[in-house]
């Protein structure tokens, strides 16, 4: 051919490509400098096999996607048609220079020649399905509630119009392919584009293949380019950097009830240079030794690689209960400004002595680059509640300590990244920094950490006290080195927890479940005085030497006692004695009391024979079962407690519209419990209007910490005429026992 048209289009394309190529490489490169900046982390290479395995049924499965399931089939098949679709790159270069180039045997092979176009119309309904998504999605409608409030629109416009402009350009090709030879073997569809073309000379088909593959190649490559000369660009270096970082994921292997590849799990100690931090050496540290991140290289390499792959969905934001009540916390920018932060201080910290002096004479990007690594990571930004994105001090910090402090740790954000990043982690590590090292705390929390330090509870009450629940029980509660040597001899640890042995709304449930479980024969013991606060709270807010602390003392007395198995009433004390023991040598079967107590009802050791009355009067009442954080999300206990209540006589259970995984926390993890909630709303009003709103009785729980929450939010809501006189908190075990025990008094009076 070598008309100026073929001519014109072989130069601008090899131009871009070598281009692309080359910005291509250097991005990779800048992403391997920065990632190998974060402190070591040494846990993430164990069991390859299941790794591997895990990656390959998240990506081909869409595991993590399918909470949307809709975007879920929209995304596989626009993200198949990215990588099975590359082929087509390859022939659009050959046709550039003849238009009747076909693959080497895969050309002529018609199997592949009709999935691939398949593949090109499923992944332009695909990504059609995911514009419409976005803009029916948009701010511009939702405001903040859209899970895109925040995210860098230009940038899912581009990728949006490159993959629709690409298949465009694919279903263009295969029609001109057809009129140009209609003896060939093609998909319906392909002749259907062709019969368009029907009528054009051999030579015009030709320099209209020769220039679709030219624009082809020119959007490849523009995509290519840009993508090149920005690093911070997630939601198209996703495409590349999932894979890693879903390989790399905490969990190589399911270990909840059902599902489990989430990345929640333990918190992970402190460690200093990929070394676990032993604090009985912590004398020993050097000066300029960091406890927790200070510093955005501070973060782990894993963590910074969780910064470059965020696709800026927003999945994280739509479900955190924080943003969701007007707080200035986002998961979802949370990730984004530290991603930002670290890619633009990497120049300073990448940069020798000697250039770093020349770059403090006079205007240069390292010179801006100097200025950025001087910001503190966490500072005041001087954002706007109204407007969270507005307004920020460019030498304040990057992190507000307003949005450091309003996390829960609930986990929503974890369990609903498609990519596995672990936000919780990240939150709790800049927390012990400011806790350890800068002493920068909300104040609320001084109260917590005397009382934890002084009597090894959050209510600072004596040790002696925490037998008073058992007083007035009919039945010996027997206590560990008072009636029996050690667990040995009974069946069962019944951990009462601090709220379960000082709160009062909490004292009832304990009374409760050792009723149930005296009622049922189960042998069981409590440690009384010689039990400890597990130290959740500590960790959580930052304090992890105070967590250690008192975890250490803990796993010291239970390893002495020989417990074996562990009944638990706390969804944050099961969580900890289940999930973070371990780590310090105590390895224990632990249940939650809903579990054991569901177990035994099957067993009929248990026998909820009478209906319930209903408080508001009638033959039946309903409730709505809350689940908690810690034994829903981050443990996978869904089922027992909905069973449970399913089997007490005259109940109907009632979903609340946001339930098991997709759950609203009431508000009080991550220390919340202990601090006052200044900004925004309430979240435990707020769940407690979705509990309200089923019409629910009850509102039953399984932890002692949302009983408390839920019962305050309700009595707000009470107060202001916006729930029922008649409506109840109650844990699970309570609603049982008050089953059984009228059963037991019919049986009486019938006997």
């Amino acid at each position: 051919m070598n008309t100026p048209l073929q001519i014109a289009v072989i130069v601008v394309s090899l131009a871009m490509t070598v281009a692309g190529v080359a910005l291509l490489a250097r991005a990779v490169n800048r992403f391997v400098q920065v990632i190998r900046l974060g402190e070591p982390d040494r846990s993430r290479t164990n069991e390859p096999v299941a790794r591997s395995t895990t990656l390959v049924r998240e990506f081909l499965g869409h595991t993590r996607m399918a909470r949307l399931p809709v975007v879920a089939i929209a995304h596989w098949f626009t993200m198949v048609s990215f990588g099975f679709l590359f082929l087509t790159l390859v022939t659009a270069y050959g046709q550039i220079f003849d238009p009747h180039f076909r693959l080497p045997l895969l050309g002529s092979f018609l199997p592949f020649e009709w999935v691939t176009e398949l593949i090109s119309v499923a992944g332009l309904a695909g990504i059609i399905l995911l514009i419409a998504v976005r803009q029916k999605q948009h701010p511009r409608s939702q405001g903040r509630s859209s899970r895109f409030f925040g995210s860098t629109f230009w940038q899912a416009y581009f990728v949006e119009l490159v993959i629709l402009g690409v298949v465009i350009c694919i279903l263009l090709l295969r029609g001109l392919e057809y009129a140009l030879d209609p003896s060939a073997l093609h998909f319906p569809l392909g002749q259907l584009i062709g019969a368009g073309f029907t009528g054009l000379s051999e030579s015009t088909l030709e320099n209209l293949i020769v220039l679709i593959a030219g624009i082809k190649i020119a959007i490849s490559m523009s995509w290519a380019i840009t993508i090149g000369l920005n690093t911070t660009m997630g939601v198209a270096w996703h495409r590349f950097l999932a894979f890693p970082n879903i390989w790399f994921k905490r969990n190589p292997t399911p270990t909840r009830v059902n599902d489990s590849t989430t990345s929640l799990g333990p918190l992970q100690p402190i460690s200093i240079n990929g070394e676990v931090l032993d604090f009985e050496k912590a004398d020993e540290l050097d000066e300029d030794a960091a406890l927790g991140v200070g510093a955005v290289e501070k973060f782990t390499w894993k963590g910074l690689l969780d910064f470059s792959t965020c696709t800026e969905c927003g999945r994280c934001q739509s479900q955190c209960p924080a943003w969701n009540t007007d707080k200035p916390l986002s998961p979802k920018l949370l990730i984004m400004s530290l991603r930002d932060h670290a890619y633009a201080k990497a120049p300073w910290l990448l940069a020798s002595e000697e250039a770093r002096k020349e770059a403090e004479n006079g205007p240069d990007l390292l010179k801006a680059a100097q200025s950025i690594a001087e910001r503190p990571l966490i500072g005041a930004t001087g954002y706007e509640l109204e407007n969270p994105l507005g307004a920020y001090d460019a030498e304040g910090g990057v992190i507000d300590p307003d949005v450091l402090w309003s996390c829960v740790t609930c986990g929503a954000c974890v369990e609903q990244c498609p990519v596995d990043i672990e936000h919780v982690d990240h939150i709790v590590d800049m927390r012990r920094y400011q806790v350890l090292i800068e002493s920068a705390f909300p104040n609320e929390l001084n109260g917590l950490f005397k009382n934890l330090e002084k009597n090894a509870n959050p209510w600072g009450l004596k040790p002696r006290l925490r037998m008073d629940w058992a007083k007035k029980l009919p039945f010996e509660v027997k206590q560990v080195g008072t009636d029996i040597e050690d667990l040995t001899e009974v069946e069962y640890l019944f951990w009462v927890g601090c709220a379960g042995a000082y709160e009062d709304r909490q004292k009832k449930t304990t009374v409760a479940i050792a009723t149930l479980l005296n009622e049922a024969g189960v042998d069981f013991a409590v440690l009384g005085d010689g039990e400890a606060c597990t130290g959740d709270s500590a960790r959580r807010s930052g304090n992890e030497f105070l967590f250690q602390q008192l975890a250490a003392q803990n796993v010291e007395v239970l390893n002495e006692s020989k417990a074996k198995k562990i009944v638990v009433s706390c969804a944050h004390c099961f969580n900890t004695i289940q999930n973070e023991y371990p780590q310090l040598g105590g390895h224990y079967e632990v249940v939650h009391h809903t579990q054991l107590l569901n177990r035994l009802v099957r067993e009929k050791k248990l026998t909820p024979v009478a209906p319930v009355d209903s408080p508001a009067g009638g033959s039946t009442s309903a409730a709505t079962y809350h689940d908690p954080c810690y034994i829903g999300r981050h443990n996978g206990i869904y089922e027992p407690p909905r069973e449970l209540i399913g089997s007490l006589p005259g109940i109907e259970l009632r979903e609340m519209p946001r339930s098991q995984e997709r759950s609203f926390c009431c508000g009080a993890g991550g220390a919340r419990m202990w601090m006052e909630e200044k900004l925004g709303k309430r979240i435990n009003t707020t769940r407690t209007e979705e509990a309200v709103g089923t019409g629910a009785d009850t509102i039953a729980v399984g932890c002692p910490f949302c009983h408390v929450m839920l019962s305050d939010g309700l009595t707000a809501k009470k107060s202001e005429g916006a729930a029922r006189d008649e409506v109840q908190v109650l844990d699970v075990a309570q609603m049982l026992l008050a089953a059984v025990q009228r059963g037991k008094a019919t049986d009486e009076v019938a006997g």
